[in-house]
């Protein structure tokens, strides 16, 4: 099942923490986007080819350390179908380094709609002649649960059928998530509140031998008391937790999140790590074409504060 996976490999490495590879070509050295735009000219190629080699280089220095990455495709969509390719072949090559990939597209649709961006991320997509095959096949998908119960169904079904897992979005890590995700309805609890009620009842049936369910909660680092409350609210339901780093949380803000035994949550960091080669905190130590090595060392740390607040 998914979640023994992620739960397996965090024990193994004994580090919660998930990578986001959302990459600019601002955040990738000079000399890497020089060489692809005289290899193919100035345009989403070349983008994409510098974002590939970004990615692939980035996972080479951290697959020993961190259990998992979260590609987020908007960051691919942006360089057209050459950026799908990067993201693509970025899949592919994460899982052959042994990391867990969980696609970052916070899908929702409903009926059909639903089935399809499943079958594209989670399940097989049905071909001429009884044939079928896998698009993108990423281990999990973020995904939005706001239209109900019959947009979430079809990819449970491809959980249970594919061993995939998906992380529904209930407290996000965005200051203006309290518009609509704090709003008290007529039974007295919040909007994120219900939304998590709905995902404990939705994974009751993919819950593994960790103990946790393969529908899991998106919960924003940006929330500790939040994080805490929910925690207990949602015994069962794993946390992807965004907002780490760049977007202002540390490990005192992502301590709720965890249970006794130091599971319950896999911390994602994005800027932090791709671009930590730009940071004052490691100015002078690495040059601009060793940032995979200066991510290599921000995620060491990461992975030491978060110890500190998890007993793995």
């Amino acid at each position: 099942m998914f979640i023994d996976r992620l739960t397996d490999k965090i024990r193994k490495l004994q580090n919660p923490t998930v990578m986001g590879l959302d990459p600019k070509l601002e955040y990738i050295p000079f000399s890497i986007r020089e060489k692809n735009v005289k290899l193919y000219g100035s345009g989403f190629k070349a983008a994409a080819e510098s974002i590939l080699e970004f990615n692939k280089r980035l996972v080479d220095a951290v697959s020993d350390i961190i259990p998992a990455v979260k590609p987020q495709l908007a960051y691919y969509e942006m360089y057209g179908t050459e950026g799908i390719k990067a993201f693509e072949e970025t899949v592919r090559y994460a899982r052959q380094k042994g990391l867990i990939v969980i696609a970052d597209g916070k899908r929702n649709d409903i009926g059909s709609t639903s089935e399809a961006y499943s079958r594209a991320y989670l399940g097989e997509t049905s071909l001429e002649d009884g044939a079928a095959e896998r698009a993108f096949d990423a281990d999990a998908l973020t995904v939005n649960g706001y239209l109900g119960a019959d947009g979430i169904k079809p990819m449970i079904e491809d959980c249970i059928k594919y061993d995939k897992g998906i992380f529904v979005l209930v407290k996000t890590s965005n200051p203006s998530s309290v518009q609509l995700q704090d709003m008290v309805v007529d039974d007295g609890r919040k909007v994120y509140e219900v939304m998590a009620d709905l995902v404990l009842d939705w994974g009751k049936n993919v819950i593994g031998e960790c103990g946790y369910s393969s529908v899991g909660a998106v919960v924003g680092a940006t929330w500790p008391r939040q994080l805490k409350e929910l925690r207990e609210r949602m015994p069962h339901t794993f946390f992807l937790v965004p907002g780490y780093g760049a977007q202002g949380g540390g490990a005192e803000d992502v301590a709720g999140a965890f249970d006794r035994n130091g599971l319950g949550a896999v911390i994602n960091a994005s800027r932090s790590l791709m671009c930590a080669y730009k940071s004052k905190k490691w100015e002078g130590k690495f040059s601009e074409d060793e940032f995979d090595l200066a991510c290599r060392e921000e995620a060491i740390d990461m992975r030491n504060e978060l110890r500190k607040v998890c007993s793995l």
